[in-house]
């Protein structure tokens, strides 16, 4: 299953639209005034299905995942030289990235590949492509990928 990324234009906050394979959207990320980024994820219908909150005082950058109102871990950039790599605390999955910060690819426990991430370049915007393996695994690989994102907009 392929989802394609798109930040919207013109936008006060984050505001992201994902659409799958055949241009529908299945996801619209909203940002919302925080101290750090607050994601909050509505699945097609508009219902609140998820939020990504950014957790500030920290050493590395964190950020809490959160399905529906219930919290269910948390996304931690690493200690890394060169290649950026984040864990997933709350199904082992982890990230690592290429040096220029474009492509991920994401793995589970058993190093079985969850998802790859490739950053479309020559945009007006951010555009990425997750190419997930597992159609049950879309959301989790999205709010990587917004974890991700929201992670070097802060660092520049």
């Amino acid at each position: 299953m392929k989802l394609l990324f798109k930040q919207r234009l013109f936008s006060w906050f984050d505001s992201y639209d994902i659409y799958d394979e055949e241009g529908n959207v299945v996801f619209t990320v909203q940002g919302k005034l925080s101290m750090g980024h607050c994601l909050y994820i509505y699945n097609a219908q508009g219902v609140h299905i998820a939020t990504l909150q950014e957790r500030i005082f920290t050493l590395l950058p964190k950020f809490e995942m959160y399905l529906g109102e219930t919290y269910v871990g948390c996304i931690r950039k690493e200690f890394s030289f060169f290649h950026p790599r984040f864990t997933l605390e709350c199904n082992g999955w982890s990230v690592d990235g290429a040096v220029l910060e474009w492509d991920y690819n994401i793995w589970n426990e058993s190093q079985t590949l969850v998802a790859t991430v490739t950053k479309e370049l020559l945009r007006l915007t951010d555009t990425y492509v997750i190419d997930v393996a597992l159609p049950e695994d879309s959301l989790l690989a999205l709010m990587v990928v917004l974890a991700i994102d929201a992670e070097k907009c802060s660092r520049n």
